[in-house]
């Protein structure tokens, strides 16, 4: 039977939102982040990452320094006894960038494309699965992928995002949390009233 799993974004969800991390040494966790993850892994549910990281597109920083920093992620959470069983990065911009870079794709949020490719990649099950972040692109995400419920956080940019665009957007997260392991907590029980 296809695993269950909760999509995070990157930035603002997991780690600090800093602006765009240009050197791996800039990545941190945000508090209870890993407590929160093992939490997930102790639960048999994928733990998956997906972000949108254009910074590659945009010249910010060179496409090979996406993998350093995921491994500086990686090490961060296995120092606390966490992992997470994917990690799906979207480095294309629609408008700037060099070619293979400057590209309207399918992966990149609000698009489902990251959630659709680790539910074949880890035989997931995204009527059964969720999606939190601190945007309403996340929300989208995971909205168009057919995720059970998507999860709006009011870390990174989520309180800007609910203030400034949320009187204007037709979709609303089924949830709103204060933080990650609030969010958490409230999926399990989603879960636990779903019965699925």
């Amino acid at each position: 039977m296809s695993r269950r799993a909760i999509f995070f974004d990157r930035d603002g969800t997991l780690c600090a939102e800093v602006g765009y991390v240009n050197h791996p040494s800039r990545l941190a966790l945000l508090p209870r982040t890993a407590e929160t993850i093992r939490r997930v892994n102790g639960l048999g549910w994928a733990a998956v990452l997906a972000t949108n990281q254009a910074g590659a597109a945009r010249g910010y920083f060179p496409p090979h320094l996406l993998g350093e920093t995921h491994r500086r992620l990686a090490a961060l959470l296995a120092a606390e006894g966490a992992r997470l069983d994917g990690i799906y990065a979207c480095t294309h911009h629609p408008e700037l960038g060099p070619p293979g870079l400057r590209r309207r794709c399918t992966c990149r949020k609000p698009r489902p494309g990251m959630l659709l490719r680790a539910a074949r990649e880890l035989d997931l099950d995204l009527s059964r699965s969720y999606m939190v972040g601190d945007s309403f692109r996340d929300v989208g995400a995971g909205r168009n992928a057919g995720v059970a419920a998507t999860v709006l956080l009011r870390t990174g940019y989520g309180r800007g995002e609910i203030l400034w665009k949320g009187a204007t957007l037709n979709e609303w997260p089924d949830h709103v949390a204060d933080d990650l392991p609030s969010a958490v907590e409230w999926i399990v029980k989603h879960a636990e009233a779903s019965g699925r």
